[in-house]
């Protein structure tokens, strides 16, 4: 079994108690995007292998890939979307793909059983990406990792304070009250994130996707626990979910925030029209997919501070690369956007990331027995 894209080696301890004589396990070190030049490299590295057990889809698995790998009958896939592979490629194939919900082993022997993803957004449970998505929105309008460092002496910001004084407060934070905030996506994450801005901070929603409708606003409005209309600071008669068309969401919204399905459809769906649409004092903030935006927009958008700030947690190419512009361009310059960067840390959760590897321990058991497996998807 080869392990895939697991950055904090967490897997193999979940399959340790498997006889190395049974199953045999290698950590690979993260492969380069999949293009047709480097295909060769995937389907050597990868042929060998029976099993893979995956983190998501970081590594996709379409047909040009599947059929060069003989040998490999099962992927242990965490969390339960794989958009990236191609599933009747692996039922033409006769690879079983497994998901893993993050509900726990089924046979109660788990011992993150409950920590991972429970509860609805109504009920108070929590999608991990919801809850990084508010610490990037509020981290960005707060200024918190720019203020941390400055307090820390690691970086010059502000007027000049006279000496001796080391700097303090070096510029404004923004409030959220009454502002408004831009939803693109109006599903379980998107509409989720939308409900805290309404509960928490008073924020007026408008929101965006291909296949949205005011109807299908409002019946999400309903399903999130929330009245149709008059929600938070939203004037008397105004739709709590205010559906709008995509320009007119960047040009409306203080905030944007992105919760879409990368597709061939929505590849470069935010690009330098909807950017150019946006308010200067707006904030920009992407915890879906890397790709659903158009990167070299957003970068000079940001280099050239047409915008206040952005917070990234998605790129194109991830890891990052060491030359990556997003690492070397030095975002403290003036007249620069604010930037905030996390390495795609949504659902990176302890309970999360435990539970799935835990469940894909299980269906592992399963087919070294014979048994039928769980959550199986083909």
């Amino acid at each position: 079994m080869a392990i895939l894209d697991d950055y904090l080696s967490l897997a193999a301890p979940h399959f340790s108690h498997i006889p190395a004589t049974t199953l045999s396990t290698t950590r690979l070190a993260p492969l380069p995007p999949l293009t047709p030049s480097t295909l060769p490299l995937y389907t050597e590295t990868l042929a060998p292998y029976t099993i893979l057990s995956t983190m998501r889809e970081r590594t996709p698995l379409p047909r040009t890939l599947l059929e060069t790998l003989p040998n490999l009958r099962l992927v242990l896939a965490t969390g339960s979307q794989f958009e990236t592979f191609d599933k009747p490629a692996m039922r033409d194939l006769n690879i079983a793909l497994v998901a893993a919900p993050a509900r726990g082993r089924v046979d109660g022997t788990g011992k993150w059983a409950g920590r991972g993803l429970v509860g609805s957004a109504r009920d108070g449970g929590g999608h991990p990406t919801t809850q990084h998505a508010w610490a990037l929105i509020l981290g960005l309008v707060r200024n918190v990792a720019g203020d941390d460092a400055v307090v820390k002496g690691k970086r010059k910001g502000g007027p000049p304070a006279p000496a001796p004084s080391p700097p303090w407060q070096t510029t404004l934070a923004t409030g959220l009250q009454g502002k408004v905030l831009g939803v693109v996506g109006l599903g379980r994450l998107g509409a989720a994130v939308a409900r805290v801005g309404v509960l928490a901070f008073g924020m007026r929603v408008v929101c965006w996707s291909e296949n949205l409708t005011q109807e299908k606003a409002d019946k999400m409005a309903g399903e999130m626990g929330l009245p149709v209309k008059g929600g938070g600071l939203a004037e008397e008669g105004e739709r709590t979910f205010r559906f709008v068309g995509k320009e007119e969401l960047f040009r409306q919204a203080d905030v944007v925030t992105v919760h879409y399905v990368l597709s061939e459809r929505s590849r470069g769906m935010v690009g330098e029209r909807e950017l150019g649409a946006m308010k200067a004092e707006a904030f920009f903030v992407n915890t879906s997919r890397g790709p659903l935006v158009e990167e070299k927009a957003l970068f000079e958008t940001l280099r050239a501070g047409r915008i206040k700030g952005a917070a990234l947690d998605v790129f194109d190419i991830e890891p990052l690369p060491v030359d990556s512009p997003w690492r070397t361009e030095d975002w403290d310059e003036p007249g620069k956007s604010r930037v905030l960067l996390t390495p795609h840390m949504g659902y990176v959760e302890e309970g999360t990331m435990n539970t799935w590897y835990e469940e894909s321990a299980e269906n592992l058991e399963r087919w070294l027995d014979g048994r039928e497996l769980l959550h199986r998807l083909v």
